[in-house]
């Protein structure tokens, strides 16, 4: 085991941490990788999704839904560590002699498809892991991100003002600092909400390293409005079999004021044509400037 594992094994048994932590740690050898990774978008269906799939009996969840693992800092990667979040061999040898399917396992961190560094990490421990991007309208993201960051209390400002000083805030500077691997910064992570909407740069970086055929993306309000046959497609997709008598709830997206009428137009004429690049990449037209 790497020593940087045992040191962590070290210092939770002796701060007397739950011992399930140290427990998964110590087995992370005889753990599994991801089969697949939901890698966002954020406030995108990415919940509904995974909950939905980890209902299968064939779908074994990872400890937790957001593992936050390609978007840390390298300092705090190990892939051990990240084994010790999944299920173990053991299960995966008893499903297969038992009920005679493989199990499959994964997780879901809408940060991976915005996040810059995400692709090629993911690529470096994962080569072979299923990728499943699910996308919203530009405008209805930016607005539901916008309220999450109100009810966490991140966020201050007007939608309006938001949106206004985005560029402000993400800093020409701090792009530039994110090239390098060590850097992460909050504001990325919260304020980000037009520039999560351009879909189209983000796929580019993950097609550029993973084949077109190992990257589902889903538009999230086909998932909204008719899960049960998102859902037959995302199953294809893993290869799963399609299971009978399925109920998939419609997605609660949260309720809030409509947006101003003015700023709707504003925002469905900044992402038109970052939407129109995406269609054309993607050779299909999600209507989300209709």
């Amino acid at each position: 085991m790497a020593p940087s594992v045992m040191r962590k094994v070290g210092a939770m048994l002796r701060t007397k941490k739950p011992a399930s932590k140290a427990y998964r740690l110590i087995t992370s050898p005889l753990r599994l990788l991801p089969d697949f990774i939901i890698i966002g978008g954020k406030k995108c269906g990415t919940s509904s999704l995974y909950n939905y799939l980890v209902e299968h009996p064939d779908v074994a969840p990872a400890l937790r839904k957001e593992v936050h693992f390609f978007d840390r800092r390298v300092g705090r990667r190990d892939t051990l560590l990240y084994r010790s979040y999944f299920p173990t061999l053991v299960q995966k040898h008893y499903a297969k002699r038992v009920r005679g399917s493989d199990l499959l396992t994964g997780e879901a961190t809408p940060y991976y498809l915005f996040y810059p560094w995400a692709p090629k990490r993911v690529r470096e421990t994962v080569p072979h892991a299923k990728l499943i991007a699910l996308l919203r309208n530009p405008v209805d993201r930016a607005y539901s991100h916008y309220h999450h960051e109100v009810r966490k209390g991140t966020e201050k400002l007007s939608f309006e003002e938001a949106i206004e000083r985005e560029a402000e805030r993400l800093g020409r500077q701090r792009g530039g600092r994110l090239r390098s691997e060590d850097y992460d910064d909050l504001s990325h992570r919260r304020y980000s909400y037009l520039s999560r909407g351009i879909y189209i740069d983000q796929l580019r970086s993950w097609r550029e390293l993973f084949p077109e055929e190992q990257l589902l993306v889903l538009r999230s309000e086909d998932l909204f409005g008719n899960p049960s046959s998102v859902m037959d497609q995302t199953l294809d997709f893993l290869d799963l079999r399609v299971m009978d008598h399925k109920y998939y709830s419609k997605d609660n997206k949260g309720s809030y004021l409509e947006m101003d009428p003015s700023t709707k137009r504003y925002l469905v004429d900044y992402f038109r044509p970052h939407n129109e690049r995406l269609y054309n990449y993607l050779g299909r037209d999600f209507a989300w400037d209709r």
